[in-house]
């Protein structure tokens, strides 16, 4: 298999991808098919034009959509903080909603790969309603991390979750494989939130 690297803008493979590919896809034959892929789709979603200044993530990050944290967790993961009740599934455009996810899981592709190379993610659930659960948004980004940043999730924190949401959780679940599961936790105290990460560094400001 061609070694792909930085090195050229319109690349994007390096040594520690490779192996998050052939661990998530199995073999070398299927990794390297599911490779060519990302690198197809890539080029035709225009991932490496996506900046802060695109409407699309400009937009989303100003209505604080999502944001990827300066500070990281325990075991030295980037983190991608999602708010729920930013969230409106009737009042969003999917697509620039789904670019504007990538945006921060390319972001946090900058992370030192050669010590850590997954990330955590943390929804945060406070003030959740109806609205705000975005089935489609959750289905692009499971498809995203399975087929495009495959071997990306550490851990997947779920904090100031209801009883409104366990029937949303019912069916999500459906569409995770029992690896994908097996990261998601949900957290129900600040002691066991300690575990993972220091309290401080998420957000009180969006």
């Amino acid at each position: 298999m061609k070694l792909i690297t930085d090195a050229d803008p319109n690349q994007y493979h390096n040594d520690f991808s490779l192996k998050r590919y052939l661990r998530a896809f199995k073999t070398a034959d299927n990794a390297f098919k599911a490779i060519l892929k990302t690198n197809k789709w890539r080029q035709e979603y225009g991932v490496n034009s996506l900046t802060p200044d695109t409407p699309s993530i400009k937009v989303n990050f100003e209505a604080n959509k999502a944001r990827v944290l300066r500070h990281r967790d325990m075991q030295g993961r980037p983190v991608i903080y999602i708010p729920a009740k930013n969230h409106n599934a009737t009042n969003r455009d999917i697509d620039e909603l789904t670019k504007f996810i990538v945006y921060c899981l390319r972001h946090v592709k900058k992370c030192f790969e050669e010590i850590v190379d997954n990330l955590c993610i943390v929804f945060d659930l406070q003030d959740f309603g109806v609205t705000c659960m975005d089935y489609q948004l959750v289905k692009n980004l499971i498809w995203l991390l399975s087929r495009h940043y495959p071997e990306r999730l550490g851990v997947c924190l779920i904090i100031n979750s209801s009883t409104l949401f366990s029937s949303c959780w019912a069916v999500i679940k459906g569409w995770l494989d029992e690896n994908t599961t097996s990261k998601v936790v949900f957290v129900g105290s600040e002691d066991e939130l300690c575990k993972y990460l220091i309290p401080d560094i998420l957000p009180t400001d969006i």
